[in-house]
């Protein structure tokens, strides 16, 4: 099972305070084809509370509706790989809108911007 970049996922989330792990949204940021269908594995974002008090690069998602979710929610950088085996279901998807947020606050948290899309030519 393969996962398209701003899909919206239900994965098993630890907390750090705690031991307990709940099921919560998270955001594919890796392309299918370059990273997540060769190796079964998908770089993701957390979603989180648009209540929780905001961490720099926090992208609101105005767009609730495809993206699956039921309340006001922003992506956080907070980012890991994980298994698709322990992916617990799709949500949905970023409108379009949301995606392109999400595009240009990744670009600067890493730096990359056009540079990344050079890099991805290079690679291919």
């Amino acid at each position: 099972m393969g996962f398209e970049r701003y899909t919206v996922v239900r994965v098993p989330f630890p907390f750090t305070d705690r031991d307990a792990v709940k099921n919560r949204p998270a955001l594919v940021l890796s392309d299918a084809s370059a990273f997540n269908d060769p190796i079964g594995h998908s770089v993701l974002a957390m979603i989180t509370s648009s209540a929780n008090p905001s961490w720099p690069l926090d992208c609101p998602i105005r767009d609730l509706a495809p993206a699956g979710l039921p309340a006001p929610s922003k992506v956080r950088f907070k980012l890991f790989t994980l298994d698709h085996r322990l992916v617990r279901g799709t949500l949905g998807r970023l409108a379009a809108a949301d995606a392109e947020l999400v595009t240009r606050a990744l670009e600067q948290l890493l730096g990359c911007g056009a540079k990344g899309a050079e890099l991805g030519a290079i690679l291919r």
